[in-house]
């Protein structure tokens, strides 16, 4: 079977490899799409924080089961599924309150364990969820929406809030999607003009210019600040215009995963009184909610997707993501 690998920064293989077998509680699947997340082209690049190599990348999928291993019901063969990524502990602390998506030994697919970016792949039953009548294509989008959808709940965004949105790649325009169904107001801002456009099909009420135009751009939309500013990219620049765009009182949640440091005047964090979170990954009520939201209509994520390649061109597909909001790869072809 086909599978990518990522063998330095820089460097795409397609190699052949052989068909796993599933083990009790396992299935096994045979991947539909495969969306490259930003962690995945921060591995091409070699910025990504936790980036080792060779590595498998992928951990944004829709699949079909082929065999149920031992023990397994309620999956049959030609079930169209996605899965949760994260492997947690079981026995940390993190773990042990139910907060298995940040587990203090978490290893996500294609980023400390080998990821989905091949044709076939063994997972864990319970890792597994059905697609609900999600189209394949659009059912590789869940994860990503389910990690957006889990910080706008950290900031606890509700109807009537003014909410910005830094970084308008997939996380950041998945998030902007999110705060709009849960009733806020929402600008979303990027320093490249071509990913602000087309957002207001998203429910997005405006956009801000980044750069040397921020902070002119917050102040005639928001002369107060936001309510909840959530950063989507992952640069000591973008916190800080987050921290500086929130409101006093306001919430901001840190999505966005960057490797830089930040000489940080952290006083204003109580001159503001802020709320500041972190928000890593998604739970399993995440995914559920996300999959609900896209089968029951009220969402269209078509627009996310800016560019498809079949698997054969993965090394074509990692060196031109990231110039659009999201890049699928065809498993099938």
């Amino acid at each position: 079977m086909k599978q990518v690998a990522i063998t330095e920064p820089g460097r795409v293989e397609v190699r052949e490899v052989e068909v796993p077998r599933p083990g009790p509680g396992e299935v096994l699947l045979r991947v539909l799409w495969g969306g490259i997340c930003g962690s995945d082209l921060g591995t091409y690049r070699g910025t990504f924080l936790y980036a080792s190599y060779p590595r498998v990348p992928g951990h944004e999928f829709s699949a079909e089961v082929v065999e149920a291993g031992a023990g397994v019901d309620g999956l049959e063969p030609g079930t169209v599924v996605t899965a949760n990524p994260y492997f947690n502990c079981g026995h940390c602390y993190a773990c042990r309150r139910g907060f298995v998506n940040c587990c203090q030994q978490n290893q996500t697919m294609g980023a400390q364990r080998d990821g989905a970016f091949s044709r076939y792949l063994t997972m864990p039953a319970d890792r597994v969820y059905r697609g609900g009548g999600v189209d394949a294509r659009t059912l590789a989008l869940v994860e990503p929406f389910a990690i957006s959808h889990h910080a706008v709940k950290r900031a606890a965004v509700h109807d009537g809030d003014r909410v910005l949105v830094i970084g308008a790649g997939a996380i950041g325009s998945f998030a902007a999607i999110a705060a709009s169904l849960a009733g806020a107001s929402v600008w979303v801002a990027d320093i490249d003009p071509a990913k602000l456009e087309g957002l207001d099909s998203f429910g997005v009420a405006g956009v801000i210019a980044g750069g040397d135009g921020f902070a002119a751009g917050v102040a005639a939309v928001a002369p107060d600040g936001f309510d909840v500013c959530v950063e989507a990219v992952g640069a000591p620049a973008t916190f800080g215009n987050a921290i500086a765009a929130a409101a006093h009182r306001g919430r901001v949640v840190q999505v966005g995963v960057g490797k830089q440091s930040l000489d940080f005047f952290y006083t204003v964090l109580q001159t503001k009184e802020l709320d500041v979170f972190g928000s890593r990954n998604a739970l399993r009520e995440d995914f559920v909610e996300v999959i609900d939201l896209i089968g029951s209509g009220r969402v269209d994520l078509a627009p996310i997707v800016s560019a498809t390649y079949p698997v054969a061109d993965a090394p074509a597909a990692f060196a031109s993501a990231g110039s659009g909001r999201k890049t699928l790869l065809d498993f099938a072809d």
